[in-house]
């Protein structure tokens, strides 16, 4: 099934501006159906969730619908799937959660190809532990995070493994299962952040073998906020602060305060948009979910080799994102220019490519380019062939 790009940006009212947007990575751009879903939550009746007005009912009917839309986008459950503010949030609590539990000489692994918001949360929780951080590497020539990369780090003592299931700097997507297996064989919690990756590809939970994993709805079309999924028994042992008054069945135990109705509203409906990117595709949601995001990477690929093909063509440019497999983002320097430099001139040409590390600090200081980074470009459902070549002819025309 092929992706029908024109008719994805006529979704898209931001896209009316007509600048060749490679800033998804960042945060996507948000198709009319879920800015009217927003709109149409906030201009009905809306209370605290309950049964007894039309109010209650509908915040209550909005919270089930979000629970069905993310379940069925990552193979979850509805009765696993909670809500927050952002996946940072969300894994600074679950941080403080697991975290009660640890003791000097434990020990837990974060990565050095991960955002930061996948390791500072474990670091400063093991220090306040009095547990020991240990630090998986990657391999910068190569951006892969290999299995033995981890295995390296694993103890009898390891508690935790943090993991990244695609890298938002430079795309590299590490063999979870593999990993998990690891993880598990030393009986430790594998934790997946998955905020990137579910822009891409079709997320399985019980396939990634994560016991939590976080992801955010405005990385794939959706509203600002974050989720929180993973295996049931695992949520059903955790015991997050929460106040005295407020549920503790799972999922709410891990929903702080009155969720944002009107922005669930908007993540269900970027489920159905995503569903529906394959327009031909039958079945349940699921079943069109995983046909959409066969026919996204397809298209993706297509347009992220031409880009490769394009900057392999042009002097002076290096390219550090080359794993096998990788998400269509392309981290890459222009010989004389510095980063911040390109990125004003591109936007000079109706091109937004942003500059910089993207949060994902340690990654960029392994690979040589320090605190500044460098030029990322990364793909969404409405990026076309037009776009990559506006964004080709441009970088061929920066000023040196």
């Amino acid at each position: 099934m092929a992706l029908d790009v024109a008719a994805i940006r006529a979704h898209v009212p931001a896209l009316k501006s007509g600048t060749a947007r490679f800033d998804a990575p960042g945060g996507t751009q948000t198709p009319q159906p879920v800015i009217d879903a927003i709109a149409a939550a906030l201009t009905a009746p809306l209370a605290n969730r309950g049964r007894n007005t039309e109010g209650e009912r509908n915040a209550d009917r909005i919270v089930a619908e979000a629970r069905s839309a993310l379940a069925d986008l990552l193979a979850a459950t509805p009765q696993t799937v909670a809500f927050g503010r952002s996946a940072t949030q969300l894994t600074y609590d679950l941080s403080r959660t697991l975290g009660k539990d640890w003791a000097p000489g434990d020990e837990v692994v974060v990565t050095r190809l991960d955002h930061d918001s996948n390791i500072r949360p474990w670091v400063q929780a093991a220090e306040a532990a009095g547990a020991r951080v240990r630090w998986a590497d990657f391999d910068p020539a190569t951006g892969e995070l290999r299995p033995e990369h981890v295995a390296a780090v694993l103890s009898p003592r390891t508690r935790l493994v943090a993991v990244t299931a695609a890298s938002n700097l430079i795309g590299t997507m590490p063999d979870l299962p593999a990993l998990a297996s690891l993880v598990h064989a030393h009986g430790a919690h594998f934790h997946v952040d998955a905020v990137h990756y579910a822009s891409h590809a079709v997320v399985d939970l019980a396939e990634t073998g994560a016991d939590t994993l976080v992801c955010s709805p405005y990385k794939f079309l959706g509203p600002h906020l974050g989720v929180l999924t993973g295996r049931a028994e695992v949520l059903e042992s955790l015991r997050p602060d929460k106040l005295l008054p407020s549920a503790d069945t799972v999922p709410e135990r891990f929903e702080l305060g009155t969720l944002p109705y009107e922005l669930l509203a908007g993540a269900s409906a970027a489920v159905d948009f995503l569903a529906g990117l394959a327009p031909e595709a039958r079945g349940s949601r699921r079943d069109r979910l995983v046909a959409s995001f066969a026919a996204l990477e397809s298209h993706e690929d297509v347009l992220r080799e031409r880009i490769e093909e394009g900057l392999a063509a042009l002097d002076g440019v290096t390219v550090y994102s080359r794993a096998a497999r990788r998400t269509p983002t392309l981290l890459f320097t222009v010989a004389g220019l510095r980063p911040a430099e390109v990125y004003r001139q591109l936007a000079e040409r109706g091109v937004d490519a942003p500059a910089g590390s993207f949060y994902a600090l340690e990654a960029s200081r392994r690979l040589g380019l320090g605190d500044e980074g460098a030029v990322r470009v990364g793909l969404a459902p409405y990026t076309g062939a037009d776009d990559v070549e506006r964004l080709l002819t441009a970088l061929a025309g920066l000023d040196r």
